[in-house]
């Protein structure tokens, strides 16, 4: 049986040009998160995966340098977020949708749920990927980790909650359930049998205790 750990990127800079890159929290998240995973002696994994995005590059920077592993992550398409900017301009052109908001983490939300809902459902046009695409390169991430007795993944939360889905045989409005519910610099863990693949962890978040969760606990 082999192990497979998925974390959630720290938390990245909501609201601001970029954001794809960690807040100075998010980098305190990821280098909290490896401190707690060496002090509680998590065995460092046999391989270790990151997506294309540059949050998950930092987050995997944190968490490596904190916990001090010297290691190079190999890089996998399958554990990008999908485009949800390029997914609400293409829901905005299909139908009369309300203005989109920016800064307000409430309907940001709100808009990233029913437009994700229609992606699934096929009802936006031109998307800039299918949502069979993006199902199926995420089911090759998972498939990557196969072979190893420990593996580590960095990603988003849409293709960690797609992740969680699929090996949980739920149906696809699911995915969008789980991931607004995931926390930042959260630990998924399954486990990889011959046949199948289980959920063995969701949402962990052993870098955070009593003391510090007021700072430490954010999901945007």
């Amino acid at each position: 049986m082999g192990l497979l750990t998925v974390i959630r990127h720290a938390q990245a800079s909501f609201g601001a040009a970029n954001y794809d890159q960690l807040s100075p929290l998010g980098h305190r998240q990821s280098e909290a998160l490896g401190a707690a995973m060496k002090a509680q002696g998590v065995a460092w994994p046999d391989r270790v995966f990151v997506g294309e995005q540059v949050r998950h590059r930092e987050t995997f920077d944190g968490v490596a340098r904190a916990y001090g592993a010297d290691v190079e992550p190999e890089v996998h398409p399958g554990l990008n977020e999908f485009d949800f900017g390029g997914l609400l301009e293409a829901h905005e052109k299909s139908e009369s949708l309300p203005e989109r908001t920016t800064g307000d983490r409430a309907a940001h939300f709100r808009q990233l749920k029913a437009t994700v809902l229609a992606w699934q459902r096929d009802e936006i046009s031109s998307p800039p990927e299918t949502f069979a695409a993006f199902v199926g390169r995420v089911q090759d991430a998972l498939e990557a980790a196969r072979g190893a007795d420990s593996v580590m993944m960095f990603s988003s939360g849409g293709a960690i909650s797609q992740m969680i889905r699929l090996v949980l045989n739920a149906p696809a409005d699911q995915q969008i359930l789980l991931q607004l519910q995931m926390k930042n610099c959260a630990v998924n863990r399954f486990v990889q049998g011959r046949n199948a693949t289980y959920l063995h962890g969701f949402n962990e978040t052993p870098h955070i205790d009593a003391l510090n969760a007021s700072e430490m606990l954010t999901y945007s």
